[in-house]
Parts: C-alpha cells; sequence; structure tokens
C-alpha cells in the first residue's frame, strides 16, 4: 500500500486518528499509543509480495524487519569499537549503505526482480545520520527502541521528510498535555487541507489537464510545456505528499520539519536549495559538502578557495543523483544542479554586494530566471530529454482469446495515470478502450498504484472463423504492447 496515494489510505489512517483524537483528548496519546500504530502501520503497509526473483515471492514485511536488524547491528558494532573516525567509520557508512546499494543494482543484474522496500532510501539516510551522530560524539548510544522508532516512524517512512535523529527522539517520548495537544491537532489540520489542496487538486487538474495532454505529442513545443506542467505537478504532488506526513507527526507529537518553502520564490539557485526539498538539501549540506570542505581546509588540500567548494558541490550532488536511482537522467540532474551551484558561487564570491541596487525589478529577474534553470533542471529529472517518444511503457498482452482479450500497460514517467490502448484488426482500428483496471500484483511490483490492467471483450469482429492479426498498441501511435501482434482463430 502507498502512503496517501488514494482515498483509500486516507479511510484506513481514520481508525489511527479517531483513537489518537480521544486519547489525546485526555492527554493520553503518548509515546506508547505512537509505538504501537507504528507497529500495525508498518504491517499494514508493508504485508504485499515483491518478486525477489520471477515465481520467487517474499512479503515485503520481511524485507523490512531484515533492514531493520542490519541497521540495529551497524550502530551497535560500531558503538563497540568505540564509534572512531577513520577506516572503522568509512566502514560503518559503507555496510549501512550496503543494502541500499543492493536495491538499486538488483534489478539491473537480474532484471525482472526487485529488492529492498517503498521508502529504503529516506530509512537509510536516517540509519547514516545515526552513524554521523556518534561519530562526531554529538548523541548517546541510542536505545533500541528510540533507534527503530526513529528509522521506521511510520507517517515518514516512504518518501521523508528526513528528520534528524537528535530532534526526534526528544520530542517522540515526551508527554503531552491536553493543551500542547491541541495545539499539535490545529497544526495537523491547516497542513492536512493543504496537503489535500495541492495533491488531490492541484496537481491531479496539472495532470490530467496539462502534464498528460504535453506528454501526448513529440513536438518541441509540448516538450516545453511539459517541463513547465512538470515542475508544477511535482511540486505540488511532492510537497502535498509532505504536508500529509507532517500533519500525521503532529497528531503523534513530532514535529516533522518542513520540507518547502515557496521554492519558486528564489532568487538564486542557492537560495533554492534552501526552499526545495530541504531536509534533503540540508542532509547533504551538513553530512556530506560541509564534512568534505572542512577536511579540505584541515589538510591543505587545494590552492584555490573556490577549488573545495566547487569539488564539494559535485561530490554532494552527484551522490543525491545517485541517490534518486543509477539511471543516467538522475546522474545528469545532479551534476546540471553541481555546475549551477558552481557557476554561482564564483559569481557570488567576486561580485560586490550593492544593496542599493537590490530593487523589487532586479528581485523579479531573479526569481524567474532562477525558475528556468529550475524547471529544465526538472525535465531532466523526468528522462524525457533524449528519450524515445513512449519508449518508457512497460506492459505484457497476456491473453488474446475469443472471449476476452487482457493484460497491462504502465507508463514510468506518470506512474499513477492509465494508459489508452488501440486494438488493431490488421489494418483496422476496432477499438479504443483504458488500462485503469486494479490488480494486486502490479501494486505490489511497484507499478504505480496498480491501476494499469485490462480485460476486454473480444470483438465480434475477430470470431468470424477467420484469421485475424491483432494488434494491441499505445493510443494514437504504432508501438506495441509486448507479445502484441498476435494471431487469433474462432471457430
Amino acid at each position: 500500500m502507498i502512503p496517501y496515494a488514494d482515498f483509500t489510505f486516507f479511510g484506513l489512517l481514520l481508525y489511527v486518528a479517531v483513537p489518537t483524537l480521544i486519547l489525546g483528548a485526555f492527554g493520553r496519546a503518548g509515546w506508547r499509543w505512537a509505538l504501537f500504530v507504528s507497529v500495525v502501520m508498518l504491517v499494514v503497509q508493508y504485508y504485499g509480495f515483491i518478486q525477489i526473483r520471477p515465481g520467487f515471492p517474499v512479503r515485503e514485511i520481511w524485507i523490512v524487519l531484515g533492514f531493520a536488524v542490519w541497521q540495529w547491528a551497524t550502530v551497535r558494532a560500531f558503538v563497540g569499537v568505540g564509534a572512531r573516525p577513520g577506516w572503522l567509520f568509512y566502514g560503518a557508512i559503507g555496510v549501512s549503505l550496503l543494502p541500499l546499494a543492493v536495491a538499486k543494482l538488483f534489478p539491473v543484474v537480474w532484471p525482472g526482480s526487485e529488492f529492498g522496500f517503498l521508502g529504503i532510501s529516506y530509512v537509510t539516510f536516517r540509519a547514516l545520520d545515526l552513524v554521523f551522530c556518534l561519530r562526531d560524539n554529538v548523541i548517546e548510544t541510542p536505545r533500541t527502541l528510540d533507534l527503530l522508532m526513529f528509522l521506521f516512524f511510520f507517517p515518514t517512512i516512504s518518501a521523508g521528510p528526513i528528520d534528524r535523529y537528535r530532534r526526534f527522539v526528544g520530542e517522540w517520548r515526551r508527554r503531552r498535555t491536553r493543551a500542547e495537544f491541541l495545539a499539535d491537532l490545529d497544526a495537523a489540520v491547516h497542513r492536512l487541507f493543504r496537503g489535500f489542496f495541492y495533491k488531490f487538486i492541484l496537481a491531479a487538474l496539472i495532470k490530467e489537464y496539462w502534464l498528460e495532454r504535453a506528454a501526448s505529442s513529440g513536438h518541441i513545443r509540448a516538450l516545453i510545456s511539459y517541463m513547465y506542467g512538470y515542475t508544477f505537478y511535482l511540486f505540488f504532488d511532492f510537497a502535498g505528499y509532505s504536508a500529509f506526513a507532517i500533519a500525521l507527526s503532529y497528531l503523534f507529537g513530532v514535529h516533522t520539519p518542513e520540507n518547502f518553502d515557496r521554492p519558486f520564490l528564489a532568487r538564486n539557485i542557492r537560495d533554492f536549495w534552501n526552499r526545495w526539498h530541504i531536509t534533503l538539501s540540508f542532509w547533504f549540506r551538513d553530512h556530506v559538502y560541509m564534512r568534505f570542505l572542512l577536511a579540505a581546509a584541515r589538510g591543505r588540500w587545494f590552492a584555490s578557495k573556490h577549488t573545495a567548494a566547487i569539488l564539494g558541490y559535485f561530490l554532494a550532488f552527484g551522490l543525491m543523483g545517485l541517490w534518486h536511482g543509477i539511471e543516467l537522467h538522475f546522474i545528469l540532474y545532479g551534476l546540471y544542479q553541481a555546475t549551477l551551484l558552481s557557476v554561482f558561487h564564483v559569481y557570488s564570491t567576486k561580485k560586490k554586494r550593492d544593496r542599493s541596487r537590490d530593487t523589487p525589478l532586479r528581485r523579479a529577474i531573479g526569481i524567474l530566471i532562477t525558475f528556468q534553470f529550475v524547471a529544465f533542471g526538472l525535465l531532466i529529472f523526468s528522462g524525457r530529454i533524449g528519450a524515445p517518444r513512449l519508449a518508457h511503457h512497460l506492459s505484457e498482452v497476456e491473453d488474446v482469446g475469443c472471449t476476452e482479450i487482457f493484460g497491462w500497460v504502465w507508463d514510468k514517467h506518470a506512474p499513477k495515470a492509465a494508459v489508452n490502448v488501440d486494438l488493431w484488426d490488421g489494418e483496422e482500428c476496432l477499438m479504443s478502450f483504458a488500462a485503469q483496471d486494479f490488480r494486486q500484483d502490479l501494486a505490489d511490483a511497484g507499478y504505480g498504484n496498480g491501476r494499469h490492467g485490462f480485460r476486454v471483450r473480444t470483438p465480434s469482429a475477430l470470431t468470424d472463423g477467420r484469421p485475424h492479426e491483432v494488434h494491441l498498441r499505445i493510443a494514437d501511435t504504432k508501438t506495441e504492447l509486448k507479445n502484441s501482434p498476435r494471431v487469433l482463430v474462432c471457430p
């Protein structure tokens, strides 16, 4: 089950929210209740199967439990050897990263296979935060319950925001008064309504009436339109998700940090990364970029004062690109952002600040220019540049029979959208339909929301006893679905 993806999940949350409201009204919605709810929700969210290898399904919850034991053992072992810097520290980082690396590489080595669980990237960042903090001697050895709750706090497990252990551990065990609970409830309601407005109204409208229409054309103007549509869609969809996660966190007394702060009003690219996916960019800033600068300064690695900063940007954002995925467009996206930040760093350090010239017009021009660079970067991130039109569909025609025709098709660039399919008899198009039937096996395999199957009655034109060459194609294209065409002869 994908959190916050549809109203089914919010219906399930009522079984959690209503008792929490009752307990909170009496000042009893404490850490034990938060722990109980997190355990129950983890089982519900990860009870489905994933295909480790074709024909070898495993319940996702067992992968989650294995990951938990792995990270707990890594932290305990690092503490056991003194949590010292040096090769032991880098070894702990490597061991903690290993499950994520396997999850990223496993499908590449064995196509059709998968490993990991929804949210493994974000949970890995929390686990790494523990290792970094232990190395810096800024936290005590985490208790097992605190460690596991920090890693698997259910409102934020699948896509953040990325919390920090030092902040989290002081809040989740805190006992709230009735007044404090009501204040948290007020903040949660505000964010909940913002999330619904962003995700289920604005993002949904942009997707249906802008993004999908721009994606259906291969013209350059459509690509530019797609760039802006995708930029706004990604913001409202992700900011809406983050608002839901933060709202639910507040309900349980955890003030998860905000993830967005009006990013499209940023006046330069550095300002943008202080406003966009804040918890991720600050994590890389603190744990990668600043550590690299400090090490370079101590070791006097570079003669130029700009070299360390520029290499630090490429290191941090190169890793950020790889964190999103090992596909080329993610890596290029990281390098693109590092280039922009490097150019701005050199420009801003050489330019003398003149506050008298900081007029509203100059600010507006800065915002407009920054937005263009941001939108182009997100177009790179989307993977549409240079990709063959509609080559991003996965599909399979499972049967073409005399009674019905069924299979599935999924668009990885619009993972929750229904794909339209054309049914052809040779050179004649017989019908069009949407692949929108829900299939649990597709949802378990990570194909969007699972609503990508189709099952249609075989048209009478194909059942006249003559042989027919049946084609199933992406609507308005010549792109065949997998296992198409088929020859059908009905008695």
